[in-house]
């Protein structure tokens, strides 16, 4: 019994393998044809047509004819640099040679306007490498923090410290007592207060920023 299977097996494995060839020979088909520009009918060398979703495809000849081997279902898609691209897909019901004539149209793109101006002299390249100014790094930037009036200019507008702030209280805490139960002298008739008045309007202490 054994042997009569395996026999009928032998016997139809051929049956088989041709039934399955023919299933794949009427899927495949053989797209070729020609690509040209939609407005003035021209051949578009150098497109690129891939089968989408498998690593197979081709490029048309100086004439715009290409062909390629694809299956029923695929889709070819046709891409040219300046042209919008084109995908195209292969009918299940069509045969196993389709000849195709894919337009394709101009894809426009405005660029921005590029001026082109002459090479500079020597003499104003050096003129302009001179006059060019350069932001300061941050070792200049310290440089010009330390100095003395800028060091004026930041501290007047820093807040005091604590240490500052309760040495002030402090002064004028023991001032306030030491003139308790007496008017305080007024500073007007004091020389040493019009001499510092004197020195910081100089410095520019009052001067508003």
């Amino acid at each position: 019994m054994k042997k009569l299977v395996l026999y009928f097996l032998l016997l139809s494995a051929p049956f088989a393998v041709r039934a399955q060839f023919d299933r794949l020979k009427d899927s495949v088909v053989q797209v070729y044809g020609v690509i040209m520009t939609a407005d003035s009918l021209k051949a578009i060398p150098a497109v690129s047509i891939v089968v989408k979703g498998r690593n197979q495809g081709t490029f048309s000849n100086d004439q715009g004819v290409f062909s390629i081997v694809v299956l029923k279902g695929d889709q070819l898609e046709f891409t040219s640099v300046g042209y919008k691209p084109v995908l195209y897909t292969v009918k299940q019901d069509s045969g196993n040679q389709i000849s195709l004539i894919q337009l394709m149209v101009v894809d426009a793109q405005y660029l921005p306007a590029t001026v082109i101006a002459a090479r500079p002299t020597r003499e104003q390249f050096e003129r302009d490498f001179v006059n060019t100014k350069v932001p300061d790094d941050g070792i200049e930037i310290a440089r010009q923090n330390n100095d003395a009036a800028k060091r004026r200019i930041l501290s007047r507008s820093l807040p005091a410290s604590s240490g500052e702030a309760a040495s002030t209280y402090l002064r004028q805490s023991a001032q306030k007592y030491y003139y308790q139960g007496q008017a305080p002298p007024q500073n007007i008739f004091n020389p040493l207060a019009w001499a510092d008045f004197i020195q910081a309007w100089k410095r520019g202490d009052f001067r508003n920023n």
